[in-house]
């Protein structure tokens, strides 16, 4: 029961949440035409997985955010070391980093498109867009806070840099590393949602949509869930790599 306490706390908050949609769909608090009910979504759900509608868009999302996440992690992850390494680096992109990272990738929507069009490409364009940046600045986070004693062992040594990044920088950082790929993971998936919302004829923020717009209130909701069990899992599988790779972290 200690071992897994959290994980049971966090199953009994979303159950008690269930609990208080049900009521309110069967006591009438809110309309169940348009915001459905746990029993309604799961039904809706079934129906989809059976019928096999859902596993186009499922597995169009999954696509987009495989490499879009893989770009996010070949790309960031140097980056960030790089630039927290190098004072004169960090300077230079510290105000262009901040702007990105501030102003809503939305709204660069339509010179995306116009540079690159409706296919893939763009879709993957954002989910990197909102996923690379909050990486980058985790990680030029850990290496500026680097304990100086290991730049002064690796100076005495005549480390070579390359060395010291792989074999100082990249462990010493991890759990910034990690804490940067739990917010890239969740921003990914957000980037893929509105992506498809605006670029897309496919993938579960479409069918979301069209669900939606045809009334089918359920198999939305059930959309929905879908996508938030993705992201749960997502970061169930991060926190387990915390716990494999960083539990020395917390002792410190």
């Amino acid at each position: 029961m200690r071992r897994h306490r959290s994980a049971l706390l966090g199953a009994a908050g979303i159950g008690v949440l269930l609990v208080l949609w049900q009521l309110s769909a069967e006591l009438d608090i809110v309309d169940p035409s348009f915001s459905s009910s746990p029993v309604r979504t799961f039904d809706a759900g079934v129906q989809l997985f059976a019928t096999g509608e859902i596993w186009g868009p499922l597995g169009a999302t999954g696509y987009e955010l495989l490499w879009g996440l893989g770009i996010t992690f070949i790309m960031g992850i140097p980056i960030g070391l790089v630039l927290g390494r190098s004072r004169i680096l960090h300077d230079m992109t510290e105000p262009i980093v901040n702007i990105l990272y501030s102003v809503p990738y939305v709204m660069f929507l339509p010179i995306i498109i116009f540079w690159f069009g409706l296919e893939n490409t763009s879709r993957i364009i954002v989910i990197v867009w909102a996923g690379i940046l909050p990486l980058i600045i985790n990680i030029t986070a850990g290496v500026r806070n680097l304990n100086r004693d290991y730049s002064r062992v690796a100076t005495v040594f005549c480390t070579p840099k390359l060395k010291f990044f792989y074999a100082i920088a990249l462990p010493a950082t991890l759990p910034y590393i990690l804490a940067g790929v739990r917010l890239a993971v969740g921003r990914a998936l957000v980037g893929a949602i509105v992506a498809e919302l605006f670029l897309a004829s496919e993938g579960l923020g479409y069918f979301v949509q069209k669900q939606t717009s045809n009334f089918n209130v359920d198999s939305a909701m059930a959309g929905i869930v879908l996508l938030a069990v993705l992201a749960l899992l997502l970061n169930g599988a991060v926190r387990l790599i915390e716990r494999r790779f960083v539990h020395w972290a917390g002792a410190q």
